[in-house]
């Protein structure tokens, strides 16, 4: 029964709904949701460490069940932003208009970004594709070649847009991070076009062909209904992306991978990613607080990610570290000790 507890993803989409058919404080509820009472309930229950034995990791490997929510998630991303387009339209005051936008925006990057990141890692194109259209619907088409021939192979380096610096703000690292992934992404793809000798002006360049679908989705929105339609459906996805960006920040902090003695980087290891076991938003996103894994062995699906000793741990989960982050002389004083103390630790 325990594969069944990512389906209270579907309790964030149902917040979504009663923010979109709803009025007042109410329009905010995927907010009070996600940076309130998951938070509220991580202080409750324990972090869980535990992983799968090998034995139970290869029939989770072989359960169709876990690609099936994620395809499930597709669709009803899709739907709620037809949805958000046509309650947009709706009157209603300023207050409840921010509302119901910050609410898309929330879906845009816990669903749209976030399941768009796991299935832009698969390898079967299909699975890639409705990455793509995820990430499409949240306006950060760019994000799959920079983060998995970018960010994967530079992170923990200065040479990573998305890995900050100690001492940095979360505020300006957010355009650091949005700026620069989105110009290396266009190095990485003219490199590889280069060296398979296809032309920069081809179908085969992903961030042209990107970059012309995401134009005329907005153009499409514009047509269908107007400009203030096309304004909001950005907002939302701006939102999204700021979601996405204080992922980054919190993800990496501080940390950075030793040179060897034949001056390259030292390989990607548990030690440079946080790390958070904390049940609740483990589960709502996917299990992307067991980020350490992740980076350890990037081709592991979700549900197989395990807990890995040597990484840096937070003191919460991923919503509960986002909100500190907005606060930068707590997040400094917090983090810089954790931050010594596994520096220690591992020394």
């Amino acid at each position: 029964m325990r594969k069944f507890k990512y389906l209270s993803a579907y309790i964030l989409a149902s917040t979504v709904y009663i923010s979109f058919t709803s009025y007042g404080i109410w329009t905010y509820l995927p907010l009070i949701f996600s940076f309130i009472f998951i938070p509220l309930l991580e202080l409750v229950f324990k972090p869980s460490a535990k992983n799968f034995t090998k034995e139970e990791q290869q029939k989770l490997k072989k359960d169709p069940f876990f690609d099936l929510v994620l395809y499930t998630v597709v669709l009803v991303h899709v739907g709620f932003l037809i949805f958000f387009l046509f309650t947009i339209q709706e009157p209603v005051s300023n207050f409840e208009l921010i509302g119901r936008i910050l609410s898309f925006g929330v879906l845009c990057g816990i669903f749209g970004i976030n399941v768009g990141h796991e299935l832009g890692h698969r390898k079967n194109r299909f699975q890639q594709f409705l990455g793509e259209i995820l990430l499409l619907t949240s306006l950060e088409t760019h994000f799959l070649p920079y983060h998995n021939s970018g960010h994967h192979y530079h992170v923990a380096t200065p040479k990573d847009p998305a890995t900050a610096k100690k001492g940095e703000l979360v505020f300006l690292f957010w355009f650091r991070s949005q700026i620069g992934s989105y110009l290396q992404a266009w190095e990485i793809e003219t490199k590889r076009l280069k060296n398979k000798n296809n032309p920069f002006f081809s179908f085969k360049n992903r961030m042209l062909i990107y970059t012309i679908a995401q134009l005329l989705l907005l153009s499409v929105i514009y047509a269908v209904f107007n400009f203030n339609t096309m304004i909001a459906f950005i907002g939302a996805a701006l939102f999204g992306i700021l979601m996405l960006e204080t992922v980054n920040y919190i993800e990496h902090y501080g940390l950075l991978r030793k040179i060897n003695e034949n001056g390259k980087y030292e390989r990607v290891l548990p030690q440079h990613s946080w790390n958070s076991n904390h049940r609740v938003g483990r589960t709502i996103l996917f299990e992307l607080s067991r980020h350490s894994d992740h980076h350890f062995k990037a081709s592991k699906h979700y549900q197989l990610l395990d807990s890995t000793p040597n990484s840096p741990q937070m003191i919460t989960g991923y919503p509960g570290m986002m909100l500190l982050a907005l606060i930068p002389p707590l997040w400094f004083k917090i983090i810089h000790k954790q931050l010594e103390q596994f520096q220690r630790d591992l020394n």
